[in-house]
């Protein structure tokens, strides 16, 4: 089959994995949440040897996902698994969770229950990294982002940029803390997060 593309992730690939060599550089089991086309998992894959990618993704999606990693043919991406946040979760435990533009396009049920179940697939001092845009304060951060905002609920009522306080509220409930806060090109962010509780 041909592979699905997104030019979006050829264009923030390299910024993020800027980060993720920053703060993936001592773990080793990756869980990819929401892998979309799995550009990124190949990519941060092929960059990181030392990670096993675990990809993961809506049944619809893996077949695309698929396609990269066999053309791939990475040591370090075994088969995506298929994750819907509220259905049945990978067993773990994962030193490292990463998840591209996926906050957004979940309804706030969905997101609250994902920052709800890594506990239980993360071990202690798990690190978190979440890339794409967020609000602060209650305020959109640039005039792109109020109108990506506005095309995302006229797309879809649940949709929406979140507000980085009710998201770090999550996380803590989930005993991570923020330990980074990274501008992004486009407007985008880098957040992580470290587990701090068991």
């Amino acid at each position: 089959m041909s592979k699905p593309h997104s030019p979006s992730c050829e264009r923030n690939r390299e910024p993020i994995l800027a980060v993720l060599r920053d703060h993936f550089s001592d773990r080793r089991q990756v869980l990819e949440i929401g892998s979309g086309t799995g550009q990124h998992a190949v990519h941060f894959a092929a960059a990181l040897p030392q990670l096993t990618w675990q990809s993961s993704d809506r049944a619809e999606n893996l077949s695309g996902i698929r396609a990269w990693f066999d053309e791939a043919d990475l040591p370090n991406t075994p088969p995506p698994l298929t994750l819907d946040v509220g259905g049945t979760w990978p067993a773990g435990p994962f030193d490292a969770v990463f998840s591209a533009n996926t906050l957004h396009i979940m309804a706030w049920p969905e997101v609250q229950c994902l920052f709800a179940r890594l506990p239980a697939i993360t071990g202690p001092d798990a690190i978190l990294v979440v890339y794409g845009p967020f609000n602060y304060g209650g305020r959109y951060s640039s005039d792109s982002n109020a109108a990506f905002d506005q095309w995302l609920k006229a797309r879809d009522a649940h949709m929406g940029i979140r507000d980085a306080e009710a998201v770090d509220a999550l996380a803590s409930d989930a005993g991570f803390v923020l330990i980074d806060d990274i501008a992004m090109p486009a407007n985008n962010r880098c957040r992580v997060w470290r587990r701090i509780r068991v």
